[in-house]
């Protein structure tokens, strides 16, 4: 058994939407296929996965770098010890050969895209939901089958475009999250307090609301936000300032007595290991947002998480970024506290297609093989197009 092809598609994120520091109208997302020499159904079996979303497609590194070092190993080399699997740690190591230490961007996330579809690819070998195969790699009990989700969204609207965040939000609210998530930081303060009062008006109460601010915040404006928002007891506070500015985070962390929110731009262990030396997170409180598919894959992700339990945290506290398909598989399969959801944005990539089962806030993961992207409508023909 071995890896006979990989391939790359560089995919371009549909909608003009802006949070209070990037547009996404630019960006783009690595979508990748592994293809092996096992034949089913008169067709090779093929792993499928992506980077993540809300970044750009590493293309170059993918073509230049790491798929070449992944095509070149001796196919051996790349199984896993029963030899009806591939190893997707040491898939992994392959395509990190002769990489420096450090540097934690863009490579993390093509070397995670190729991680991932051979965890996409080992689940439709053995025939069942990436979730299960995750799962039993990892000692972990199969038995829940949903985890929590919100809604994430809440971008901001001109006015005069016929859209407004109630209409956004209601428009979740139908399609049955009761949970969301909007941003902040993108307009002045007072502004910003009244769309929280909007959307609080339709999630019901704070602890169904959270807010982002998607590093924008310098130390005093991260501290005059803390202090007004406090009062409406929200879900929690995100990405506050920069993400590698620790000291912030802590500070706001002794400031606010509610919950923060951080770790969607720390692409490694290392990145991890320094928040919490540094960055002053509270067990029992606080929410890790790292991410698979920007963080070399599942194998670094679960070292993460091993690090976390390690300093007295809860996976509960674990919420990965992404809002895909590939991270309710994740945040199921290792017993996770949840994910989010990206319903109405950032297609093809974003939300969950009508086969996984929604209500009541929570989600639960299809039974198709694999990560089952393809049940989603939006990429079956990006998928198709990979695999010609």
């Amino acid at each position: 058994m071995k890896i006979t092809d990989i391939r790359e598609l560089t995919v371009q994120l549909e909608g003009d939407i802006a949070n209070s520091l990037v547009s996404f109208a630019e960006h783009t997302v690595s979508l990748v296929a592994v293809f092996t020499d096992v034949v089913r159904n008169g067709k090779p079996v093929i792993g499928f996965a992506f980077d993540s979303i809300g970044r750009f497609a590493q293309g170059g590194i993918l073509r230049d770098r790491v798929i070449p070092r992944v095509l070149a190993a001796a196919p051996e080399s790349l199984l896993a010890s029963d030899g009806r699997h591939f190893d997707a740690a040491r898939v992994m190591a392959t395509a990190m050969r002769n990489e420096k230490p450090g540097g934690h961007g863009d490579r993390a996330a093509a070397v995670g895209a190729i991680e991932l579809a051979v965890w996409d690819l080992n689940a439709k070998l053995d025939d069942e939901p990436a979730y299960v195969n995750i799962a039993r790699a990892y000692g972990r009990p199969t038995a829940a089958r949903s985890v929590d989700v919100y809604a994430a969204g809440g971008y901001y609207y001109e006015p005069g475009r016929g859209k407004t965040l109630s209409d956004e939000l209601n428009a979740y609210r139908a399609m049955g999250f009761s949970a969301f998530k909007i941003k902040v930081g993108g307009a002045p303060l007072a502004d910003d307090l009244k769309r929280i009062e909007e959307a609080l008006a339709i999630a019901g109460d704070g602890s169904r609301l959270s807010v982002d601010a998607n590093g924008r915040f310098d130390i005093q404006t991260a501290l005059a936000y803390a202090e007004v928002i406090a009062p409406y007891r929200l879900r929690w506070f995100e990405e506050i300032g920069d993400p590698l500015d620790f000291a912030l985070n802590a500070e706001v962390a002794q400031a606010y007595d509610r919950p923060i929110a951080t770790g969607e731009n720390l692409f490694s262990l290392a990145d991890t290991k320094n928040l919490l030396n540094f960055g002053g997170m509270r067990p029992g409180r606080d929410i890790f947002q790292m991410d698979a598919g920007l963080s070399y894959g599942l194998t670094e992700y679960v070292r993460m998480i091993e690090l976390l339990e390690s300093r007295g945290f809860d996976r509960a506290q674990a919420y990965p970024h992404g809002g895909h398909l590939i991270n309710l598989h994740i945040a199921v399969g290792l017993g996770l506290g949840g994910c989010e959801a990206y319903p109405g944005v950032f297609q093809p990539f974003g939300g969950y297609p009508g086969e996984c089962a929604l209500g009541g806030s929570s989600v639960q993961p299809s039974d198709a093989p694999g990560f089952g992207l393809e049940q989603k409508k939006e990429l079956k023909g990006l998928l198709a197009d990979l695999a010609a």
